[in-house]
């Protein structure tokens, strides 16, 4: 869904000048279809979760270069689901769809080959992952130091009080590939910086932090690139095995790469078999603290948790009138509405396929 901006044409071979503001997908999939005769690629925009089983079930490779943690985790589940198992509890090879997953973050890449129930796959190594960026909202909305501070407030509070936005709904929620969006952002994010006496809030740092963009380096890209072609090649052709099966490269001193094996976790929610997560929490802590710890612990980084539990529903984000009906309980205390020692089923559509956590609660003795 996302198009192309100016900063995309000095790392992308694809774009051209007269390209900006079009789809990403679109613009290149013409670029292919015209260079390279016999190729048909075609360009879907839409949100990677809205396409049914059906739809993945047509591929025989997968090849991802996602933008997001959230996105990496809902393929990898969506593919391992499809993936069965036969009467002996082997995996059904005829439904495994190999995955291929390419990164890249300024000089530094990585290329990984999952095969669905027989290798380590993405949510495994997930406490791997290094902690996102956030800041304390008490800092953003008192003591701002930075321009992101500024840029972030906004983005999390003035956003959603303020009505009455010129050229923008009420309602309406942030598009970082809206210019408009952008711009109002902007604009209050350098009224507010101005008042604190912060400079270097520009219409790009403003991008940058409401799309979370990653500096990218287009030799970088092409490394990875490659990498995951080469990849791809082997497993459509069985010219050779294929990685084992994460290759890591860091060009920030020269040039360094390094392949190994991560080892499969048994106890993974979404190729393995998991006990239920043992969690002590405090009385007093609200569901919708709750929610916001989920969010950050390692183990879950659940950005949208539904809580539910058996023949009761805590919290479900996903469907306006349940939300609606469920919202009073944010402010109530988990011990009001979920017993010690009972376990809590913890979902969130985006980051899962149709998997769930089973979360045992116990409260600390005070």
């Amino acid at each position: 869904m996302d198009t192309i901006d100016t900063s995309n044409l000095n790392r992308q071979f694809l774009f051209r000048d007269k390209d900006v503001g079009k789809s990403k997908s679109q613009t290149a999939a013409d670029f292919v279809n015209d260079r390279v005769p016999g190729v048909e690629v075609t360009a879907h925009m839409c949100a990677i979760q809205e396409k049914d089983d059906a739809f993945y079930k047509s591929f025989n490779i997968v090849i991802c270069g996602l933008d997001s943690v959230e996105a990496r985790r809902w393929i990898n589940s969506q593919l391992i689901s499809l993936c069965e198992r036969d009467e002996s509890g082997e995996v059904d090879l005829s439904t495994m769809i190999p995955y291929i997953d390419g990164g890249t973050e300024g000089f530094k890449g990585q290329a990984r080959v999952i095969l669905p129930r027989m290798t380590s796959c993405y949510e495994c190594t997930l406490d791997l992952l290094p902690p996102q960026v956030t800041y304390p909202m008490c800092t953003l909305a008192s003591t701002p130091r930075l321009p992101e501070h500024c840029i972030e407030y906004v983005l999390e509070k003035t956003w959603s009080e303020t009505s009455n936005k010129e050229d923008i709904g009420d309602d309406e929620k942030v598009d970082g590939d809206n210019p408009v969006h952008i711009k109002w952002i902007f604009a209050k994010a350098s009224e507010r910086a101005n008042q604190f006496g912060i400079r270097g809030v520009t219409y790009r740092l403003t991008q940058g932090v409401v799309k979370h963009i990653i500096p990218a380096i287009a030799s970088t890209n092409a490394i990875i690139a490659s990498a995951c072609t080469n990849e791809a090649l082997k497993l459509a052709t069985l010219c050779s095995s294929s990685m084992d099966d994460y290759m890591l490269y860091n060009g920030n001193e020269g040039i360094y790469t390094y392949t190994y094996r991560n080892e499969k976790r048994a106890a993974c929610p979404v190729c393995g078999t998991p006990p239920p997560v043992q969690m002590t929490i405090s009385p007093d802590t609200t569901v919708e603290q709750y929610r916001e710890s989920l969010a950050e612990d390692p183990r879950f980084l659940f950005k949208n948790a539904s809580l539910r539990m058996a023949g009761k529903t805590i919290y479900l984000p996903n469907v306006k009138m349940i939300e609606e009906a469920t919202r009073p309980n944010l402010a109530k205390k988990m011990s009001e509405l979920v017993p010690d020692g009972a376990e809590l089923i913890v979902t969130d559509h985006r980051a899962y396929k149709g998997i769930a956590i089973s979360v045992k609660i116990s409260y600390k003795k005070e």
